[in-house]
């Protein structure tokens, strides 16, 4: 019978060894980006048919190792077993700074945002780099679900001895089937998804033992809640 020591140490091996073949995938592609955007260059300056047509392919190949890359990079996320770095943190901060990186992208997709932090929160004991990974996947995710624009609604609350992150959109929900999978791994409603940006955030949630929850109905949006320890003595 596998103890959850063992248990602990095979996930950490498989990370391990998964971060690795990541690696050496990951170099061919880069290879693949370089070569591909320079024939994209030779072939872009000709007026020849024969070179356009050249060059329509060479931009599907182009989209198609994005595409790869960012299977790779969501796997890595996903996958990787990392120590984390748990620090004090300001949960209302962290979050105005996410926001105001992604209010171009926001902006262009015609989302408004909103935000209610509550005044006074105790800072949360979290890795800072994984909770703004966690709360980007969330973000993304919102923004997906509302393709025409819509309203998204950022909250921080204190829930007992635990900090509690809300995103809300307005966009087009999820039904019963999807909500019950949309944290299993690789499954994915969207086209062109990895489905590993959800589980990757649950994944996060459960190394701060913390945990994450979602509430959706069709066409009248979702509600992702992040639930995470305080930090001690606060």
């Amino acid at each position: 019978m596998q103890t959850d020591g063992e248990g602990e140490k095979r996930l950490a091996w498989l990370g391990t060894l998964a971060g690795g073949l990541a690696h050496e995938i990951k170099n061919p592609l880069s290879t693949m980006a370089i070569n591909l955007s320079l024939l994209h260059e030779d072939f872009a300056r000709s007026e020849v048919t024969r070179d356009k047509r050249a060059l329509r392919k060479i931009e599907v190949l182009q989209r198609e190792v994005k595409r790869l890359e960012r299977i790779l990079a969501d796997f890595l996320a996903y996958a990787r077993g990392v120590e984390l770095d748990r620090q004090p943190t300001d949960l209302a901060e962290k979050l105005s700074e996410l926001l105001e990186f992604l209010e171009p992208e926001l902006r262009a997709g015609r989302i408004v945002v909103h935000t209610h932090f509550e005044a006074g929160l105790p800072t949360a004991l979290v890795d800072r780099n994984r909770l703004r990974q966690a709360c980007l996947n969330l973000i993304v995710n919102a923004r997906q679900a509302m393709p025409e624009g819509g309203e998204l609604v950022v909250v921080t609350r204190r829930q007992g001895p635990r900090a509690v992150i809300e995103i809300i959109d307005n966009g087009c929900g999820m039904d019963e089937a999807t909500r019950a999978r949309c944290f299993d791994a690789y499954f994915s409603t969207k086209k062109g998804g990895s489905g590993l940006g959800l589980p990757t955030v649950r994944r996060i949630a459960e190394e701060h033992d913390g945990e994450v929850w979602v509430e959706s109905e069709p066409q009248r949006g979702t509600r992702f809640v992040l639930s995470l320890p305080l930090a001690l003595g606060d």
